[in-house]
């Protein structure tokens, strides 16, 4: 990936750290709560000490019923509550219980963002404890209609929005945002929501959903949290006519306009919370999520999840699968439907991690590797007609049209789908694939269900039981002559918070390939012998947190090797000071 973007940039690589790129801001725990332990008594800081009606409307201090008697006395809720006083366990027994009554997914959604600005850590307990359960709900599949439907649902702001409007008054725009010390910010422009297109200013549903992982899975604080949205106008016509449309109501802008105001960001942000600041770039076009990724991955800590995220989660189920599939990653053949961001960053990352595991140039490797796009097998003879990523991925090789047709040339041991279209992976296609593999290696990717390639039934039913089967959105447990098999989620969730955290505690100031691959590797060491034996190639989400606290370790290790890391001295226990560092969000005593 880096030697395509170093290509984009004249040569430059992020390990290149150039006098312009100092090291300046940073985050610190201005009032010493992350330090202190569950037990010591904090004080609920706002801009003054919060009491009496207006800590109950502060969601980041507020306990609802669980304020003791003697809180209430000392801070002026006496009679602002009913006098029962209940554990958060009780609270959070009866808010599940409120949320399995409630038949729509959306509802569920708009009860947990109510609960958010209500009683965060409440929130955030209440993920945690059920994160099987209540992911799919914050996250994909459900954040994808909650997107479509953002201007009808849309109650009160979270996060920032800067438009064309805010033209020269970003800087002033930041500002506005009443934390000061911010770890990790998620902007999109909302050109390419999952796959459901241009969604412009309601796109804001994704760094929402994204940053509450953040914390919930990777243990970010919430207040070192940013969600951004970057509103230059919508092309989707019907959110143009649409009365509850929350967005400019303008065509989208692009050229110079679009790259003034996404640099005028860019600046803005590292002038206003310094360099170790990770800018997460979340559901750009492919035309813009490369450029920006190749422009700033020199001069600021950025990543972009749907290249590199999807690519690291990916490569670890591929990882984690040869213990069923058998051999090693060199010995596979892979071929992908869909050549965007995704499709071209997880090739990309397969390839340079075959490189490190068999010494053999990573163009040498690629070959291994096969993309079909829209108009077909992406071979040689279109090299000078293909869009930038996608030349690394032109083999010599007759023109195929197809999907079907490319399997039957390209006879793969892994197919992968990341193509946004659903049920491209055909009876058909399947037949032919598991005709000439034991066990094909199927990864149907594509987000949210109805993008996904083919379902977990499908896949099980056409290759009669012997497919290895992962996908983009969960699917239930599906049950093939006698046997259950559980399909595994390749979800980024697995991946982007415990690599933020990693950055976030060693202080990193660029991302480089070899922190992704470590990331990986990490994700893929966690899979058990049980979860092997149900056919899983990615371990469950129960255990997320201990996940997330592996991969940090491994990444924030691999920025120490490269001397990007300036948290310094390096922590002699990686994985303890990791767990160390997280957010838990079991109420606080008040003095």
């Amino acid at each position: 990936m880096e030697s395509t973007l170093k290509e984009m940039r004249g040569g430059e690589s992020v390990l290149d750290l150039s006098p312009k790129a100092t090291v300046g801001g940073g985050v610190e725990d201005v009032y010493g709560e992350d330090c202190a332990t569950e037990e010591q008594l904090v004080t609920p800081w706002a801009y003054s000490v919060a009491s009496g009606y207006s800590l109950l409307r502060d969601p980041h201090h507020n306990k609802g019923l669980a304020f003791t008697e003697k809180e209430r006395d000392s801070h002026y809720l006496l009679g602002l509550l009913p006098p029962a006083v209940v554990t958060q366990q009780l609270q959070e027994k009866k808010l599940m219980d409120n949320l399995r009554k409630y038949q729509v997914p959306l509802q569920k959604y708009m009860a947990m963002m109510e609960l958010q600005e209500r009683n965060e850590r409440l929130f955030y307990k209440l993920l945690i404890d059920n994160v099987e359960e209540l992911l799919p709900i914050v996250y994909t599949p459900t954040v994808g209609e909650a997107c479509q439907k953002y201007g009808s649902i849309f109650r009160r702001p979270q996060g920032l929005y800067i438009s064309l409007k805010e033209k020269g008054k970003v800087l002033d725009v930041l500002k506005n945002w009443p934390e000061r010390s911010i770890q990790v910010i998620v902007v999109t422009d909302g050109e390419r929501i999952l796959g459901l297109g241009d969604l412009g200013c309601q796109g804001m549903g994704i760094p929402v959903g994204k940053l509450s992982l953040y914390t919930a899975l990777g243990g970010v604080r919430p207040s070192a949290c940013l969600p951004v949205t970057i509103d230059v106008g919508t092309n989707n016509e019907q959110l143009l006519k649409d009365e509850f449309y929350i967005g400019l109501r303008q065509r989208r802008a692009t050229g110079q306009e679009y790259a003034d105001l996404l640099h005028e960001f860019m600046s803005a942000v590292k002038q206003n919370y310094g360099e170790k600041v990770l800018i997460q770039f979340e559901d750009f076009a492919n035309h813009n999520a490369f450029t920006l990724l190749a422009k700033y991955g020199t001069t600021h800590l950025v990543f972009n999840d749907d290249i590199q995220g999807t690519a690291s989660v990916v490569l670890a189920g591929v990882v984690a699968a040869l213990k069923l599939i058998g051999g090693t990653l060199a010995d596979h053949k892979f071929l992908f439907l869909g050549a965007g961001e995704a499709g071209t960053g997880i090739a990309e990352l397969i390839a340079l991690e075959m490189s490190k595991q068999t010494k053999i140039p990573v163009e040498e490797t690629r070959k291994k590797i096969w993309l079909v796009d829209s108009k077909g097998l992406i071979v040689n003879s279109r090299r000078e007609s293909l869009q930038h990523f996608k030349k690394p991925w032109a083999h010599d090789h007759e023109p195929v049209k197809d999907l079907l047709g490319a399997v039957k040339a390209i006879k793969p041991t892994v197919l992968i789908g990341s193509s946004g279209v659903g049920r491209t992976f055909t009876k058909e296609i399947i037949e032919t694939l598991a005709s000439f593999n034991e066990k094909p290696l199927i990864m149907a990717l594509s987000n949210p269900t109805s993008q996904s390639e083919c379902t977990a039934e499908e896949a099980y039913t056409w290759s009669q039981g012997r497919a290895i089967f992962a996908s983009g959105s969960p699917f239930d447990p599906f049950e093939y002559n006698g046997k259950v098999f559980v399909p595994g989620q390749a979800n980024n969730a697995y991946i982007f918070p415990g690599f933020g955290l990693g950055l976030v505690i060693s202080g990193a100031i660029r991302v480089h390939d070899n922190m992704l691959l470590a990331a990986s590797e990490a994700l893929a060491k966690q899979v058990s012998d049980e979860n092997y034996n149900k056919g899983l190639i990615y371990p469950p989400f129960s255990n997320i947190r201990k996940i997330s606290a592996n991969i940090a370790a491994n990444v924030a290790a691999k920025a120490y090797e490269l001397g990007v890391a300036t948290h310094l001295p390096r922590p002699a226990n990686l994985v303890k000071y990791a767990e160390s560092c997280m957010y838990s969000p079991v109420y606080r005593s008040y003095r």
